[in-house]
C-alpha cells in the first residue's frame, strides 16, 4: 500500500480502519472497533471501522470526519500541513502534544521539500 500522510502528519496508511477497508477485513474492522471503544471510551462497532484516509474525499472514520486540522488543509489546498505557510499552527501545536511522531513526520517533509 501506497504511503499516505494525513493533513495532520498521522500516517493514514497504518490505520487499521483504511487497512480493513483496502484488504475488507472483517476481523480486522472487529478487533479494531473493541480496541478503539476501550481506547476512546466510545461504543464503535465494526461496520464503524472504514476509511478511505485522510486526504480522499470517501469515507472517513470517526473524528476524521469533523476533523478541524483536515478541513483547513482542504480550505488552503496543501498536500498536508508540511506544506502550509501557516506551519506550526495554533491547532497543529495542541496536536502535537497528544502525537508527536505526527510532528517529526511533517518535519521530515519540511526539511525534504
Amino acid at each position: 500500500m501506497e504511503k499516505m500522510i494525513a493533513y495532520c502528519g498521522i500516517e493514514c496508511s497504518k490505520c487499521p480502519a483504511l487497512i480493513a477497508k483496502k484488504e475488507n477485513n472483517d476481523e480486522l474492522r472487529k478487533k479494531t472497533a473493541e480496541e478503539w471503544s476501550k481506547q476512546f471510551n466510545a461504543e464503535m462497532k465494526p461496520e464503524d471501522i472504514n476509511c478511505d484516509g485522510c486526504l480522499s474525499t470517501g469515507v472517513l472514520v470517526g473524528y476524521c470526519n469533523i476533523c478541524e486540522i483536515r478541513k483547513c488543509g482542504i480550505e488552503k489546498k496543501v498536500e498536508n500541513c508540511a506544506y502550509c505557510n501557516d506551519y506550526i499552527c495554533e491547532k497543529l501545536e495542541k496536536w502535537f502534544k497528544n502525537v508527536p511522531d505526527a510532528k517529526n513526520r511533517l518535519e521530515e517533509i519540511r526539511k525534504n521539500k
